[in-house]
């Protein structure tokens, strides 16, 4: 009997099969081996058959797991922070923010950070402490002196500057002396010198600090008149600009019946230092009276703060 064993079958097949010319009593015949072969094929279509049903079985339970993950609810997306910026005047390190991430934070020459200078994303979706800012440095109000002896410190944007302003030198019957730090008054002018009561009768001056790129226009200096007491004031102002370099950057135009504005139309950007000389000649009757002249000096930070 030919034995039913695939396995068997291919080693009989193997070991058994002769060739025609060579005849033996341990091969098969011709019929015989013709049953062989047709058996060991319906055992091969019959593994086909079992191979190809566990192939569709192993697709269905495929199908269904996915079909059972994708009704599973979304993971939760992982949790962050709020975004920071830089502080203006400032730089900030550190572009993520998930938990445990931390954000660093410094501050521009001249500025000094005013709160913590990094933070930690928690995992309730807060961070550790508040957003700081820069402050500007005031070196003016330091306990050690920053200028030489005999300047003013002047505080300014990431910065400072020493001024000393001097009164005009004298010439002919024209003196200027100083009455305060910021102002000169020239002294009386003889009764017959018309030049001289045509020149200032007081020259103050006055420091600005703004930053760069200002919204403008706007108003950055006022000029007025008082009358002292018991004596007629003027009753005509006129108000110009009169020296500097500031290069159509200024405006001056009247507020009021006494005050005159200097106005910034033009946008700045720092750094660089503008002069502008404002000038307020006061009349009475239309008669000349004295004129009085402002130099206004313009420190423009580098800085947008």
């Amino acid at each position: 009997m030919v034995p039913s064993s695939p396995r068997a079958l291919f080693l009989l097949l193997l070991l058994l099969a002769c060739s025609e010319p060579r005849a033996s009593q341990n091969c098969l015949n011709k019929q015989q081996l013709i049953s062989a072969i047709r058996q060991l094929q319906q055992l091969l279509k019959g593994q086909e058959t079992r191979f190809a049903e566990g192939i569709r079985h192993m697709k269905s339970r495929l199908a269904a797991l996915q079909n059972s993950v994708s009704r599973v609810a979304p993971d939760a997306p992982p949790v962050s922070c709020l975004a920071l910026n830089a502080p203006a005047d400032g730089r900030k390190f550190g572009s993520k923010y998930l938990v445990d991430h931390e954000v660093h934070f410094t501050c521009n020459p001249g500025f000094r950070l005013v709160g913590p200078s990094s933070v930690v994303c928690l995992p309730n979706g807060t961070w550790t402490g508040e957003q700081p800012h820069c402050r500007d440095v005031d070196e003016c109000a330091g306990l050690q002196p920053v200028c030489p002896r005999g300047t003013t410190c002047i505080n300014t944007g990431g910065g400072f500057q020493c001024v000393s302003p001097e009164c005009p030198e004298g010439s002919g019957n024209v003196s200027y002396v100083k009455t305060s730090p910021f102002q000169c008054e020239r002294n009386p002018c003889p009764m017959d010198s018309r030049p001289c009561h045509h020149l200032p009768k007081t020259i103050s001056f006055h420091y600005l600090s703004l930053p760069s790129n200002l919204k403008t226009p706007i108003t950055l200096f006022r000029m007025a008149t008082a009358s002292a007491p018991g004596r007629a004031g003027p009753n005509s102002l006129r108000f110009g600009i009169v020296g500097g370099n500031s290069r159509g950057h200024f405006v001056m135009q009247r507020s009021d019946r006494q005050t005159g504005e200097l106005i910034l139309v033009q946008t700045l950007e720092g750094p660089q230092t503008l002069e502008v000389d404002v000038d307020m000649s006061e009349y009475l009757d239309r008669s000349f009276q004295a004129n009085h002249v402002s130099k206004v000096t313009i420190f423009v930070s580098p800085y947008d703060f």
